[in-house]
């Protein structure tokens, strides 16, 4: 059984899975389920019970629930990898504490794991053991790789339009090239970062991404500082790459539209090819500030779904309507 988009993706992947040992095991026989199984619900338990409800239901012999949802163990005050009910032969296996990197065989790999070894009879008692705890930079990865930060530039076409109008104006603009030629070389990084940090919070703000504690626990109280630090490197990574694209595209129309000996004439100063590259840094970072003014015309919802996984958005959705 596995929540709906990714994990449904790697579940439909595994319906192929058999026994470790070869030709000479029993074949197991794989229903693939796309149910949100984890929906309403921060705990392994819930998730565990549920699991168990549909195996009665299915009648099957072994369950194994695949999602995106992060679990921790509060005695032990660790992040869960899986999380097995070898009696009731249930299980539930956390996607991004895997790592993210090499999801499919990994997954592979731990639902063998799981069913193999609840599924144990005296002849597989030997089937290899799953680690049952993961650390939390690992999984932290892995829901960072799960919200797809790659993806946020095209899902906030507002965003993106505003900052591409930014630089085609900046980049024919003849203060832009005075102010560009006048910053050094640190001012010019100061104006990246300061560019990239502001159009980040700007998102988190105006999309009401920022994670607060459902409770004063510890539990909840670390919960949210996962989440939080997941959406910033998200965030983060996604604009970063945005920026790059900025560059590019106003690199490309700077190199086509301009002529640096007009300009240098014009501004009674010599300018060579050289200084286009100045330039269209400084029109990146102009523009990206742009961009942030541009997300403003996004919803909260168009936000969310494009910095998060379909497993956090829907999660963010309902706490955020909880909220009003």
């Amino acid at each position: 059984m596995a929540d709906p988009a990714a994990p449904t993706e790697i579940a439909q992947q595994l319906s192929d899975l058999g026994p470790p040992g070869g030709e000479d095991r029993e074949a197991w026989d794989i229903e693939i389920v796309s149910e949100p199984f984890s929906m309403d619900c921060e705990d392994v338990d819930t998730a565990l019970a549920r699991l168990r409800d549909h195996a009665r239901q299915h009648e099957w012999d072994v369950v194994i629930g695949l999602t995106e949802l992060p679990f921790r163990d509060e005695d032990e005050g660790r992040y869960l990898l899986a999380e097995t009910d070898p009696e009731r032969r249930a299980a539930v296996l956390s996607l991004p504490a895997l790592g993210g990197i090499g999801m499919q065989p990994r997954a592979r790999h731990a639902v063998r794991a799981l069913v193999s070894g609840m599924a144990a009879t005296a002849r597989d008692a030997d089937s290899e053991p799953l680690p049952r705890f993961t650390s939390r930079w690992r999984l932290l990865v892995g829901m960072v790789l799960a919200n797809r930060p790659w993806l946020l530039v095209p899902g906030l076409k507002s965003a993106l339009v505003a900052a591409l109008t930014t630089g085609a104006v900046a980049t024919i603009n003849s203060t832009v090239w005075l102010l560009a030629g006048s910053l050094s070389s640190w001012r010019l990084i100061v104006a990246t970062i300061a560019s990239i940090a502001l159009i980040v919070a700007w998102l988190i703000i105006d999309g009401g991404l920022w994670d607060r504690p459902d409770d004063n626990s510890a539990d909840a109280k670390e919960r949210s500082r996962l989440y939080n630090t997941s959406t910033l490197v998200t965030l983060t990574i996604g604009v970063i790459l945005c920026y790059l694209a900025l560059y590019v595209v106003n690199l490309a129309w700077a190199l086509f539209v301009l002529d640096p000996a007009v300009m240098g004439g014009y501004l009674n100063k010599p300018l060579g090819y050289g200084d286009l590259f100045t330039l269209t840094w400084f029109v990146a970072s102009a523009a990206t500030v742009g961009g942030a003014l541009g997300s403003g015309l996004e919803s909260e919802e168009a936000i969310r779904a494009a910095a998060y996984s379909k497993r956090e958005e829907e999660r963010r959705n309902r706490l955020a309507a909880g909220r009003t």
